[in-house]
């Protein structure tokens, strides 16, 4: 296959038999309770250095509070995927816990151009479809995925892609490099203790995530016994065998919504985009990250019962959403 063109980007190595051998011999792959704290599920999973990929993002089914507990930790070199994002990327650079993004979409702002100035925070252009792609690669357990967009973008000089001669039409056609993230994670609707999950309505690439990812975190709104699962497994999204933990998260998305759980607080979503914007997370951080030690003390204290009631009210179970 002749290269014609590629991007100048370094990208995370392409190694499908390494990520193969990798799920081989370090997946759970039996039936056994997965079931673990915030602090235990982020201490044993999410390592220095790690390639980080999540779904979703910090306002819709997004595994807030699993980056909250990332940032509290204070991982370092993280290297994250930005696929479909707004604020997350921001928050995990800015608390000095990533230094590298693949960036699909992601929120603008001062704080970013500062990042990349100042040298903290290195970034390799995609676009979301190319990033999703690459998930998908990952998960199929190929070294790439041949598509029809991105090349001569601005864009592709600052990837990893190629352009090669296709040997059946001998046309230009653009190649994406596998993705196996080290860690994923997803934030889903139900999940038992095995890690069998549930996403209702629209998702991005949990599945993808799930499946190319070495280790995954699933948090959860809500724990249900496995024989719920076996009574309808065709709703079951991301299957057990994919998943390391498994985390009860209630309200795991806050400030972002959940479908057919609870809206989004439109207070707590523009307190996220005003740091953003202003590139200064320093009360954000205060507030809503280190005031606390866990999940439940943050939806406790700083989020509050009437707060949840009432974004629990304002949601409308819409078909396809309900459980």
């Amino acid at each position: 296959m002749r290269i014609l063109e590629e991007g100048k980007a370094d990208y995370l190595k392409v190694d499908p038999d390494g990520y193969r051998a990798s799920v081989r011999d370090h997946k759970p792959h039996q039936m056994v309770s997965k079931l673990m704290t915030h602090k235990e599920a982020v201490e044993r999973f999410v390592r220095d250095g790690d390639y980080l990929a999540y779904d979703s993002n910090y306002f819709q089914r997004g595994p807030s509070s699993l980056i909250r507990e990332i940032i509290r930790q204070r991982k370092k070199n993280l290297w994250l995927c930005g696929k479909f994002t707004y604020v997350a990327c921001a928050l995990l650079v800015e608390a000095g816990c990533a230094d590298r993004i693949d960036i699909g979409f992601i929120g603008f702002g001062p704080w970013i151009a500062r990042a990349v100035r100042e040298k903290k925070c290195t970034i390799y252009e995609y676009s979301n479809a190319v990033i999703t792609l690459r998930l998908k690669a990952g998960a199929m357990g190929i070294p790439f995925m041949p598509t029809r967009s991105f090349g001569g973008t601005d864009g592709f000089q600052h990837s990893g892609c190629k352009i090669v001669e296709d040997p059946y039409t001998g046309k230009p056609v653009l190649l994406v490099p596998a993705l196996n993230p080290d860690v994923s994670i997803i934030h889903v609707h139900q999940a038992d203790e095995f890690g069998n999950a549930r996403v209702f309505g629209t998702g991005i690439a949990h599945a993808e995530c799930a499946l190319a990812s070495k280790r995954v975190i699933v948090s959860a709104e809500e724990i249900i016994d496995t024989d719920e699962i076996r009574r309808d497994p065709a709703r079951t999204s991301i299957a057990h065998f994919t998943v390391d933990a498994v985390v009860h998260a209630p309200f795991g998305a806050y400030p972002g919504t959940v479908q057919g759980y609870y809206a989004s607080d439109p207070m707590g979503v523009i307190e996220a985009m005003g740091a953003m914007f202003r590139g200064d997370f320093t009360e954000y951080f205060k507030k809503h990250v280190y005031s606390v030690q866990s999940h439940d003390e943050y939806l406790q204290k700083v989020v509050g019962t009437e707060k949840l009631a009432e974004i629990r009210r304002r949601e409308t179970i819409r078909e396809g959403y309900v459980s």
